[in-house]
């Protein structure tokens, strides 16, 4: 009847519950529970409720340390925030390198790294792969598909020899949502310190 996804429609209605006679009218209709919405997610809501909250209580114990300020600041600053894994992109190696070892230090110290790299029709993508691997310190780095921005667009005149890499940290969703948790919380804790 409504001309979208029944996914759109899902997502439209997630929040929606059903009353016990509408419940009952589906399963009359139907003759089993098919269509009645069911939360799937509530413990892995629950579980990323303990990460968040315990990550905010850390603040206070952190906050002394340059390494978690700077890195943190750096990916509130510059981090991907939509995609539930941590994810910095940059075209200075300068600014890389202490992401990863934040991420080391601070979230997991067997974090594995994969780069990607963006670049513009005319770059030498071996070179490039070549060089942010040695920047990066990581020689055996296994690259997501590079991404060619054609020629042409008028959109940027000075192309970036080395492009944007953007480094991702595999299995990363707990340490992104302890990361957003410390993104929220930390300027609230230093306007505390200013004032």
């Amino acid at each position: 009847m409504i001309p979208v996804p029944k996914a759109t429609l899902s997502g439209w209605c997630s929040s929606i519950d059903l009353s016990p006679v509408q419940v009952d009218a589906i399963r009359v209709r139907t003759g089993s529970r098919a269509g009645i919405p069911r939360d799937t997610q509530w413990r892995r809501r629950l579980e990323i409720e303990e990460i968040r909250s315990t990550a905010t209580a850390q603040v206070p114990q952190l906050i002394g340390e340059p390494l978690w300020v700077a890195g943190t600041a750096l990916y509130w600053a510059e981090g991907s925030k939509t995609s539930n894994r941590l994810s910095l992109p940059n075209s200075d190696p300068r600014v890389l390198g202490p992401f990863l070892a934040w991420v080391r230090a601070d979230l997991d110290s067997n974090a594995d790294f994969v780069p990607k790299l963006n670049l513009h029709e005319g770059n030498d993508e071996v070179a490039a792969r070549g060089l942010w691997a040695r920047e990066l310190s990581l020689p055996d780095a296994r690259f997501y598909k590079t991404f060619i921005k054609p020629g042409g667009t008028g959109h940027r005149k000075n192309h970036l020899k080395l492009g944007v890499c953007a480094v991702i940290a595999r299995r990363s969703t707990n340490s992104f949502h302890r990361t957003m948790a410390w993104i929220d919380e930390l300027p609230r804790f230093l306007h505390r310190i200013h004032c």
